[in-house]
């Protein structure tokens, strides 16, 4: 399999290539970016071939890509990977608008590319666990889901001393969608539609600027709530409430609630805390199995059988479906339905 990269926009491109390495019979031919800095720091760093543009990249006809684009961009790099028969796992969220989305699943199909969504907690070990759980009728009928996706302010992924690598985007409303709603509520809407097996059919939300308020011009507070057609609600904590000195970026967790029992889940609890004078904060570093390597494991060999992945473009819809109904709620101040049953027109 040879694969490329298109973009290190996002920083999770970082750990795209050790999965890429890491994966036996796999080729990462290299990768562009439109980011002249951002390209030059990434081809140094890990010494890899810097294509001049997207197309010169295509043009060596690789099996598949992954996009790390800006959110908006996801659309015209899917396009031309799909036209030029490769594969595409596409960074979360699919699209900024639901628009995009389709145009997304419309072109991969109308090429015979297989499209698979970003979305590794999927693949993380004890979210599996709580799945085969709520399969196996462990927990019985499931009453209620409280569930939390906090992070830091996107801008401090960056750390000081490095160049300015244009990750600012994430706090950009065109670039990124949005703020923390965008950011945060696609992972836990596609973990509880995935584990449920049902679909969204109400939204409600509330945002603020409680967070870095001076700062940015996006929320950076919110709260989701989820109504599922199977009579399950859940709550989504989307914050970017971490501040700069906490030990990572990120996390993610999970309560559900049935009428057997309770399941917890911290799927960012293996980690040990370093402590270092050269560094601004103490780092996480995790011990645990990555899912990120699931993911892309199972991107690879679905594009190698061409079959459906595990994750499609239709799962990255309805997750985008729900952060927009949000964004109307928040707006509107009252709930928003989704139809809950029809998935996005596929063309054959």
């Amino acid at each position: 399999m040879r694969v490329g990269i298109l973009s290190f926009a996002h920083l999770h491109a970082e750990g795209y290539v050790s999965n890429l390495w890491a994966i036996p019979d796999v080729e990462l031919i290299g990768f562009a970016d439109d980011n002249p800095v951002r390209g030059k720091y990434f081809a140094e760093k890990f010494n890899l071939r810097q294509f001049e543009s997207y197309e010169a990249l295509l043009t060596e006809q690789p099996d598949a890509v992954i996009i790390c684009s800006e959110n908006a961009r996801h659309y015209p790099l899917v396009k031309l990977a799909a036209e030029a028969g490769a594969h595409v796992l596409c960074e979360k969220p699919l699209a900024t608008t639901l628009e995009d989305a389709q145009a997304i699943i419309d072109v991969c199909q109308a090429n015979g590319v297989q499209l698979m969504t970003a979305f590794p907690m999927r693949f993380s070990p004890s979210v599996i666990e709580v799945k085969k759980l709520v399969d196996s009728g462990g927990l019985g009928p499931i009453y209620g889901c409280n569930s939390t996706n906090q992070g830091a302010l996107p801008r401090f992924h960056q750390a000081e001393g490095m160049p300015d690598l244009g990750r600012d985007w994430f706090i950009n409303q065109q670039l990124a969608g949005g703020g923390a709603v965008a950011d945060h509520v696609v992972h836990l809407t596609d973990l509880l539609r995935w584990i449920l097996q049902s679909e969204v059919v109400e939204v409600y939300a509330q945002t603020n600027q409680i967070f870095h308020r001076d700062e940015v011009e996006v929320e950076t507070g919110g709260v989701v709530m989820l109504t599922f057609a199977n009579g399950t609600f859940a709550s989504i904590d989307c914050s970017w409430s971490k501040p700069a000195y906490y030990p990572t970026w990120g996390g993610l967790k999970l309560e559900l609630v049935g009428e057997s029992g309770l399941a917890a889940v911290d799927a960012f609890k293996q980690t040990m805390t370093l402590y270092n004078h050269d560094l601004r904060r103490p780092v996480w570093l995790p011990w645990g199995s990555d899912a990120n390597q699931g993911m892309v494991a199972e991107f690879l060999d679905a594009a190698r059988a061409n079959r459906t992945p595990a994750i499609t473009g239709l799962d990255g819809y309805q997750a985008v479906a729900v952060v927009a109904a949000a964004y109307q709620s928040a707006m509107t101040g009252g709930p928003v339905t989704l139809n809950g049953t029809t998935p996005p027109v596929e063309v054959s």
